[in-house]
């Protein structure tokens, strides 16, 4: 997965002093520096396709630059999350399970002319499975996985950026590694079977 830095547009706003409606430049900017990759990687593990990924984080970024007041010291990551997790729910709304098939261009425009193409085919294929499977859980169990799995949380560290109970938490992470495999089995199972009938 291919992880973008900070927009220029973004960068560029802060570095030449904030716009008048987001204030404390400096708060932005460390916001900004400390959390775009998590934000990032949350965006695009939530549903978000590569092609929307930058533009959904710089959004995120002005939402809670207009809203820099209202975080509180400490609460920063938590509070982009929050963002971050309407956002990833309404793209997902809106794709109604629709996939992003432009995906494959910028997978293919990554491509190094010297790695081995059956490598390269093995890991797209690795990349599409992984799609359709996190695309098949319900959302708040997508989160708890991507959470864990994808950014090492622990499930206390979970609850509180969720704002849950640690029960809920295992009950859900649970629930997704179960989804997971079952789907992963399912797919495999159907895969094999097309290649036979070959």
């Amino acid at each position: 997965m291919t992880q973008a830095s900070v927009p220029a547009s973004i960068s560029a706003a802060t570095a030449s002093g904030a716009p008048p409606a987001i204030g404390q430049s400096e708060r932005f900017r460390s916001l900004l520096v400390t959390h775009f990759d998590f934000v990032w990687r949350c965006l695009r593990r939530l549903g978000v396709p590569s092609t929307s990924v930058d533009d959904a984080a710089q959004e995120v970024f002005w939402i809670a630059a207009r809203k820099l007041d209202r975080i509180e010291l400490g609460s920063e990551r938590a509070f982009l999350f929050r963002i971050v997790i309407r956002f990833a729910s309404n793209v997902r709304r809106s794709q109604a399970r629709s996939r992003e098939l432009s995906d494959n261009a910028l997978v293919e425009a990554a491509i190094d002319p010297h790695d081995d193409i059956e490598v390269l085919i093995d890991q797209r294929r690795a990349r599409d499975l992984l799609d359709v499977v996190l695309d098949a859980l319900p959302f708040e169990l997508r989160t708890v996985l991507m959470l864990s799995e994808g950014d090492g949380m622990t499930m206390l560290e979970i609850a509180s950026l969720l704002e849950i109970p640690p029960g809920t938490v295992a009950s859900r992470l649970r629930r997704a590694r179960q989804l997971f495999e079952a789907k992963v089995n399912e797919l495999l199972g159907t895969r094999r079977a097309e290649e036979k009938s070959r």
